[in-house]
Parts: structure tokens; sequence; C-alpha cells
């Protein structure tokens, strides 16, 4: 694969991940947000179940007190004047099922049975006691061996006398067998020591299976509590996360898409080479123009490199392609532009001394070259000529030739880089009129080996005579070559035999050593 291509991919590659990833992270984050809000919503229908509970048994009782107010004025007489009162009071509260009188600890007259001679220790071990009691029991009198509830009443004056009222407990079932939804499966009534479920009466404890968690929810008002068992809400929350795996699928889905634009200028190679430029990762390199007749240095070409502190060393044909390719080939030009005017005072200050810098055919476009010149050139009123070398990696005839006039206008040199390697390029001769070509190094580098490719580099250099055009010969390797364009009159060589590209720091210590050393021929 292209090295271009390879790191569009490898960018693409990474987005992709990311992109995936971030799906992934939503998606999970999701069903994490629905599992803590399924699991307080179980909580929240526990505690709400157990309070409508504790509010039901509290409205059961709440008669119980007035009743008792009424009934005890009846303590004081006989069972034959009591009896019909007790039974009209028994059918005004649907929830009691016997109000009964007692007499030094014996159950004497009762609104079922009217006089009775019962022990009240007998049938309810925990009464008679001298605090009133709220406490379940069994029925050993009416519906013998059914659970019920008992309400203790004592007269202050002898603990031994009070008020019994027998409670039915089949009006605590309608709550307590439909329990709602599948969070609660068992409900218990806990009163002082004793448990009543309904289907199972009255138990001795809570027995739990082992996913099984209980809820208990104290009466404020009474001495009772409310138990309620079930599985746990976090097992109950578990279970519902398949439900919502579309929405978290689709919430996913729109997280990635939504990555997937955002990141299109973060993660792309347009933005490393915006990263490049505000952190000034990119280097100015030059490389000498050599006279050919004297070797005398007259002039340079800029080269951009990159040392991309996070993927290293990146080579001109790859950055350079991608960024036209990014339409970020203008601001890097720009860059270039801005370091060589910082460093004019490291040249030879002479008319003479080419500056050469490579310009897309797109910075031609709506006078923008010539917006940028005016910006960065001129206002250092450089002595140096500056050339224009137009790449022809681009198709030539989108550039403005008024543009290019107006370049000539203003002493700016133009040339054509890589001559004879783009397209049409004698075409363009006539319309542009360029001041210099370049000759492309793979004709110098057939100088003396392939003969086609020789005659193509004599008809090229026989064309910039005729036209008056000044030629610039570039990948100069050996002395064969240098000597045989010598003797083709092509005045200016540029190339690995006199130099490789070097930051342009070091230009004036290169020219100190160069000048030394034609001094000394």
């Amino acid at each position: 694969m292209h090295t271009t291509q390879r790191i569009l991919s490898g960018y693409q590659r990474r987005r992709v991940i990311v992109c995936i990833l971030l799906a992934a992270l939503v998606g999970l984050l999701t069903l994490a947000a629905k599992y803590f809000s399924e699991l307080r919503l179980n909580e929240q229908r526990v505690d709400q179940f157990n309070q409508r509970a504790v509010l039901t048994v509290e409205s059961l009782l709440a008669p119980f007190e007035q009743l008792y107010k009424d009934t005890l004025p009846l303590i004081s007489l006989s069972c034959e004047n009591a009896q019909q009162t007790l039974r009209e009071f028994t059918a005004k509260v649907p929830t009691i099922r016997s109000i009964s009188l007692v007499k030094n600890g014996v159950l004497y007259c009762s609104s079922v049975f009217g006089t009775s001679q019962f022990i009240v220790r007998d049938l309810q071990p925990q009464m008679p006691s001298p605090e009133p009691r709220l406490l379940l029991g069994v029925d050993h009198l009416i519906n013998k061996g059914s659970s019920i509830l008992l309400s203790w009443h004592p007269i202050s004056a002898s603990p031994n006398d009070g008020i019994v009222q027998v409670i039915n407990l089949g009006m605590l079932t309608a709550f307590m067998q439909h329990a709602e939804g599948s969070w609660i499966t068992r409900t218990i009534l806990n009163i002082s020591g004793s448990h009543f479920e309904y289907t199972q009466g009255l138990v001795n404890d809570v027995d739990m299976l082992g996913n099984e968690i209980r809820h208990d929810t104290p009466s404020q008002n009474y001495p009772f509590s409310i138990t309620t068992v079930g599985p746990s809400p976090s097992s109950l929350a578990i279970d519902n996360l398949p439900s919502h795996l579309p929405l978290a699928a689709v919430i996913s889905l729109l997280a990635g898409v939504f990555a997937w634009f955002m990141t299109a200028k973060r993660m792309s190679f347009s933005h490393e080479i915006k990263m490049g430029l505000a952190s000034r990762e990119f280097e100015v390199y030059f490389q000498p123009l050599i006279h050919s007749d004297n070797q005398q240095c007259i002039g340079i070409e800029l080269l951009l490199r990159w040392d991309n502190p996070r993927h290293g060393s990146i080579s001109p044909d790859v950055f350079i392609p991608l960024a036209e390719q990014q339409n970020l080939i203008i601001p890097l030009t720009c860059y270039v532009l801005r370091e060589t005017v910082g460093a004019l005072d490291q040249f030879p200050k002479m008319d003479e001394f080419h500056i050469s810098i490579n310009v897309a055919a797109c910075h031609f476009k709506d006078n923008i070259i010539i917006k940028d010149l005016r910006r960065y050139w001129f206002p250092a009123h450089p002595q140096q000529q500056l050339v224009l070398e137009l790449t022809e990696r681009e198709a030539l005839p989108i550039v403005d030739h008024h543009v290019v006039r107006e370049l000539h206008h203003l002493n700016i040199k133009l040339a054509i880089d890589d001559f004879g390697s783009g397209q049409s390029s004698l075409a363009y001769l006539e319309t542009l009129r360029p001041d210099i070509l370049k000759i492309d190094k793979s004709y110098i580098g057939a100088i003396g080996t392939d003969a086609v490719n020789s005659k193509v580099t004599d008809i090229i250099i026989a064309l910039g005579h005729r036209l008056d055009i000044e030629l610039i010969a570039e990948g100069v390797e050996t002395a064969a070559q240098a000597a045989f364009l010598r003797q083709q009159d092509v005045k200016l060589l540029q190339g690995f035999f006199f130099a490789r590209p070097m930051p342009l720091k070091h230009f004036p210590a290169w020219l100190e050593m160069h000048n030394r050393h034609l001094s000394s021929q």
C-alpha cells in the first residue's frame, strides 16, 4: 500500500475504533443507567407498598379506640343489660368480630355468646395485663384454630378488668394476597413477636429463601410492623435488563454516528497538520543552487520537513500530497514564507540571489498568492529575488493568468517545477510565460545511461534556450552529469552532488565553508 494511503487508512482505522468504543461505552452506560433506575424504582415500589399496608392496618385499628371509650361504661353492668349494646357496637364496625367484657380475669359477657365464664388466661396467656395490648392469637371459641387479632384495654383501677376486642383478620387478606408485581411475593403482619402470613396463618418466624430479602416497615401509631419478602431489587433490575437492550442499541448507534461526525476533523491528517503548524513541528530546509561555471551558490530552494513527535519523521512525498488533498497546502506555504522572511538576514543581500519556494496551483486562485506576498514578503523589503516554483502535481490550467502577470509586475519570478513530468507541459509555456524551467530529476538521472531520456533532456534544454527561459537542473548527483549540463549551457544546478537539504539555520555556516572551499581550489 502507498505510504499516503497507509497513513490515511491508519487515521480512518483509529477513528472507527474510537467510534466503536464510544458506542459500546454509551451502550453500557445506558444499560447501567437503566439498571440503577430499575433498582431505585423497585425499592420505591416495595417501600410504597409497605407504607400502604401500614396505613391499611392502621385504618382497621383506628375505630377501636373510640369503640373502647363507648364500651367502657358497660363494664359496670350485668351481661343481660350490656349484651344488646355490645352487639350493636359490633354491628357498626365491620372489621370487628366480637367485643367481650372481663372482670377479675374472667370473660363474663360477649357480644357473640352473651353470658359466659371463660378464664381469659386460658384463652390467651398474655392477658389480662396492666397495659393495653395488641396480640395475635388463635381463636378457641368461634372459628376454632383460626388466627385472630386481639385488642386488650384494661381498666386503670383494676388490671384484671377490661375489654377484649377481636378483630377480623380476613379484612387484611385483600392487600396481603394481592401484592403488586413480582417484587413482593409474601406479606407478613408482625405484632409482639408473633407473625401472621396469608395462607400460613400464625408463624414462629419469617423464613426466607436464599435469593429473597425482607423489608420491614413499622407503624408510627400502633405496636405492629409490616414485613414484605421478595427477590432483591438488584436481581429484578438485572432480570429486566434484556428488555432495555433495543433502546441501548439505538442510543449507542446514535452515539457512534455522532462520534463519527465529531471526529471527522480531530481524528484526521488535516488536524495533525494543523497541530504541527501550531506547534511549529515543521522545519524549513534549504538546498543550494550552484552556478555551473564558477560553482558559486547563487540561490537556494526552500523545502519543508516534518518531524512529527507522534508519528516520527514524515516524508514530504507523504504530507505534501495529503496537505493538497486536505486543502492545507496554502497554510504550509505561508508557514515557509514567514520562516523565510525571518531568516532574510542570513542570505546574501543581492538581487541575483534566488530564494525559491514551492507553490501549489490552488494558491493562485482568487489572487490569494498576491495577498499572502503582500502580507508576509513585501513588508520585509527583501533584496533577494523571490522565485515561486509552480508544481505540476495539479493541473496547471487552473492557474489564473492575471495573477501571473501581476507577479511579473511585482518582479516575482515564476518557475515550473519538475518540467517534463507533468501533464501537457509545453502548452503552458506560451500562456504562463515562466521565467525558469526546472528539468525533472528523472531526465537528469538518465544522462549517460538512458538514450531515450537523454534525447528528451537535450530537447528540453534546446527549448529553454530557444525561448530564452532560464534552466535549472535538479537531481544532479554525479560529476559527469554536472559536466554534461555545463557543456549544454545549463547555468543553475541543484542536487546531492553539491549538497543535500539541510536546516535553514545551517545556511551561513555552509555558505562560509563552501566559499572557503572554492577559494582554496
